[in-house]
């Protein structure tokens, strides 16, 4: 099981480059915030949005997952602690103020990353930022010194 990828898989590496190519900021692998051992794929810490990338075997997949054929009460008591575990770290997040976010690792990315764009616009921080952007007024802004004084005497007049 050490040579399991558990991160950067093409399924995230998929979602984080729509997320990136439609200007969101993120950070991977967080660590969970009052639990151990534990880590938020991708997070958008600002607005509290957790995402998960679960993969169909190991987090149990009612589509896709497989069950091995030896050694089957051993995986099945695994498969079961890590469902438990991905409960427990939802309730404990939503417990924290995130949203939660889960996906499977078949689903389409370009669904994942709508669903994660659509929940960030309905964070508070969102629409805080988003009217402050509103209420300026951009042009009034200081502009910077076109170009270096030419001549001595306005160098001394700076």
């Amino acid at each position: 099981m050490s040579r399991q990828v558990s991160r950067d898989t093409a399924p995230e590496v998929a979602v984080r480059r729509l997320l990136y190519a439609a200007g969101l900021r993120y950070r991977l692998n967080v660590p969970v915030p009052g639990m151990r051992r534990r880590t938020i794929d991708i997070a958008l810490s600002g607005s509290k949005i957790a995402v998960f990338l679960d993969g169909c075997f190991w987090h149990g997949c009612p589509d896709h997952a497989t069950q091995p054929k030896s050694n089957t009460e051993w995986w099945r008591a695994k498969l079961d602690k890590n469902m438990a575990r991905d409960r427990e770290t939802t309730e404990h997040l939503q417990a924290e103020g995130w949203t939660v976010l889960r996906f499977w690792e078949h689903e389409n990315p370009q669904m994942v990353a709508q669903h994660v764009i659509e929940a960030r616009r309905r964070t508070p921080h969102a629409a805080r930022v988003s009217s402050l952007c509103q209420n300026r007024d951009w042009r009034a802004w200081p502009r910077p010194h076109s170009a270096a004084p030419t001549s001595a005497s306005t160098w001394a007049r700076r």
